[in-house]
């Protein structure tokens, strides 16, 4: 019986140490496909990886996709690099006092990649906002709006918003951060002043409304002694014409006296006079030749007479 009890823990035994191998290779591929799926982070699009070894930066530029990294001694952190919009809501005066209410900013940026590790290692991504942006929009913006006036902040809201931008961009690009844009929102004053503001416009679109009338009718003015210049050369011109003509019909009849016939037969419209006498129109009568022919031409006459006597 003693025998057989031994070798039955020697069975047991066998069994024993499979089960463990069993356990152990078990263990050893769940530590593997650990430490393989611990070797590789994804980058999304519009970020970078940074890459840390026992928390300092050996890699800041991994590109998008896939990247190794050796897992439990380094560490691949995402940062955005896509453009962001800072906006703040502030109040600030103009060199004539007047106090600029609900002023509200926009700033468009994103980060520098040369300089990215620098701003991680000195201030971090996450502390940008608070360390960098909201005491250098505040300020350069409340310094430029208090160079100018209430109302020539109102009028040239532009140029004020430009010179913000320039001096934004000058001081931020020097720690890394690049200005895209930026814009005045919202600004008001109070209503006392918007009030004096308006009437001022008002009446400066008034008082162009009547420079413009004013023009209008000089314009018209000067379209008329255009007109009558025209009208007055138009005159003049038919006036030489017609003093021309004359002065040719003149010339003709000095050398030629039977010109005026000939201007008679050329005028004639071919219809002959209602009462027809003796003397042709178109003919000149000689004297002499009447004097010839006085029984001739004292016949039609002394016919007359005794026709009308009978």
């Amino acid at each position: 019986m003693q025998k057989f009890s031994t070798e039955n823990n020697k069975n047991d035994g066998g069994g024993m140490n499979i089960t463990h191998k069993l356990v152990i290779i078990e263990a050893i591929v769940i530590f593997a496909l650990i430490v393989i799926f611990n070797s590789f982070s994804v980058v999304n699009e519009g970020f970078i990886g940074v890459k840390y070894r026992f928390g300092k930066i050996v890699k800041s530029d991994l590109t998008a996709g896939l990247n190794f990294h050796i897992p439990f001694i380094e560490e691949i952190k995402p940062v955005d690099t896509r453009e962001q919009v800072y906006e703040v809501s502030t109040d600030a005066y103009t060199s004539d006092t007047q106090t600029v209410d609900a002023l509200k900013l926009k700033l468009n940026y994103c980060y520098d990649g040369t300089q990215l590790p620098e701003i991680i290692r000195s201030i971090g991504v996450e502390n940008v906002e608070t360390k960098l942006l909201v005491p250098n929009v505040a300020k350069i913006s409340k310094d430029e709006i208090g160079k100018v006036k209430a109302e020539d902040l109102v009028q040239n809201r532009s140029t004020v918003q430009n010179e913000i931008y320039e001096s934004l961009k000058e001081t931020l690009e020097g720690q890394g951060i690049i200005v895209t844009a930026f814009a005045i929102e919202n600004l008001s004053f109070d209503d006392a002043f918007e009030q004096s503001i308006q009437a001022k416009v008002i009446a400066a679109q008034d008082a162009l409304k009547m420079q413009n009338k004013t023009a209008e009718r000089e314009e018209e003015a000067k379209q008329k002694v255009i007109a009558a210049q025209a009208e007055a050369d138009s005159q003049k011109i038919k006036a030489d014409a017609e003093a021309y003509a004359i002065e040719q019909v003149q010339k003709q009849l000095t050398n030629s006296p039977n010109y005026i016939d000939y201007m008679k037969i050329q005028n004639w419209d071919g219809k002959l006079p209602a009462a027809v006498g003796d003397i042709n129109p178109f003919v000149a009568i000689d004297a002499s030749t009447n004097s010839g022919n006085n029984g001739q031409t004292s016949a039609a006459p002394s016919n007359n007479t005794s026709g009308s006597g009978q």
